[in-house]
């Protein structure tokens, strides 16, 4: 059961920051926590991956989007990647874990991300982590001889002693995609970074070390994160029910992935949210040197794409929106 609402948490709201589109996101992800969020009392934490050898071009931010960052109360907060880097920039979201304060409990959100209601009236229950459910079947892939979804996702489980059967959704079908534990890694919560990160890691390196066979004829790149999340949460005592539906990804936050789709299917009242942070001149002057924003929000292209689609009509799949916007030339990332 989802907890009910009751007094204010103290925690922490962690984004990756570094150079180019993730740095230009955070700041308006930044803006838009203080807009909507302005009893918020945690800190936000911006970490950014570190020049090193797994990074051959310097990921860090630099001069105004840093500073941009810093006006709007970020705390940035360096990391070495060991594992994963330019390879795999996805591997972020597990390395960082260990460069935030230990035992504070923690809310990470991809950069692409919009606060757009009040995150300190969503009542988190820490110590039953979940993750995003506004996802597609994007992984596994059965073949067709097999093994299924079932032969796929037990093997992951077998492999690290967790119990497959209780994480099935036994009102969906079976061999149906969400019957099984799948999440976006959009958002994902827990008491705290260092646990979290200790399971994600352990797991996503035994699965691209040391492939499953029941997976040999799987895309890891780029799943690998959204393959053992799952397994990282149930492991941690969560699931899909901890939160109420329609707060994250519903009227507290959205995940627009990128700007033309947040303008083709999001709600009025998001795109309200977006060109209101973005309004102000201070947070206007960074991000019109990022080409995507300048176009899309400040140029008004984004309306254009709006006016492609029925809102109340929209293509089922992704792709689809996505094959719309760029026969009409307004695709950009």
């Amino acid at each position: 059961m989802a907890r009910k609402p009751g007094k204010q948490q103290n925690f922490n709201v962690v984004v990756v920051g570094q150079s180019g589109r993730l740095g230009y996101e955070a700041v308006l992800f930044a803006a838009s926590l203080r807009h909507h969020c302005p009893d918020f009392k945690g800190r936000l934490l911006v970490v950014e991956p570190q020049a090193g050898p797994l990074w051959p071009n310097d990921p860090t931010m630099k001069g105004p989007v840093r500073e941009a960052l810093e006006a709007l109360g970020a705390d940035i907060v360096p990391f070495q990647s060991q594992h994963f880097g330019a390879d795999y920039p996805y591997g972020n979201k597990i390395e960082m874990l260990q460069a935030l304060p230990k035992g504070e409990p923690f809310v990470f959100f991809d950069t692409d991300t919009l606060v757009t209601g009040d995150l300190t009236k969503v009542p988190f229950d820490f110590s039953r982590p979940t993750a995003s459910l506004r996802r597609e079947g994007t992984w596994p892939h059965p073949p067709l001889y097999g093994p299924g979804y079932s032969g796929i996702w037990k093997a992951l489980y077998d492999r690290f002693d967790l119990d497959f059967e209780s994480s099935l959704d036994l009102s969906e079908p079976d061999e149906y995609w969400k019957r099984y534990l799948y999440f976006n890694a959009g958002f994902f919560f827990y008491t705290c970074p260092h646990a979290f990160g200790a399971v994600f890691l352990e797991y996503a390196l035994s699965v691209k070390n040391d492939v499953p066979p029941e997976l040999a004829c799987q895309e890891l790149t780029p799943w690998l994160d959204q393959i053992v999340l799952p397994l990282v949460i149930h492991k941690l005592g969560g699931g899909r029910d901890t939160l109420p539906q329609g707060l994250l990804d519903g009227a507290v936050t959205c995940h627009y992935r990128l700007f033309p789709l947040l303008y083709a299917r999001e709600s009025d009242q998001v795109i309200e949210a977006l060109e209101t942070v973005a309004a102000p001149n201070k947070i206007k002057k960074v991000l019109k040197t990022y080409d995507p924003i300048k176009r899309t929000v400040y140029q008004g292209r984004g309306h254009k794409v709006r006016a492609l689609f029925d809102q109340n009509n929209m293509p089922r799949r992704e792709q689809a929106i996505r094959n719309k916007i760029k026969s009409e030339g307004f695709w950009m990332r």
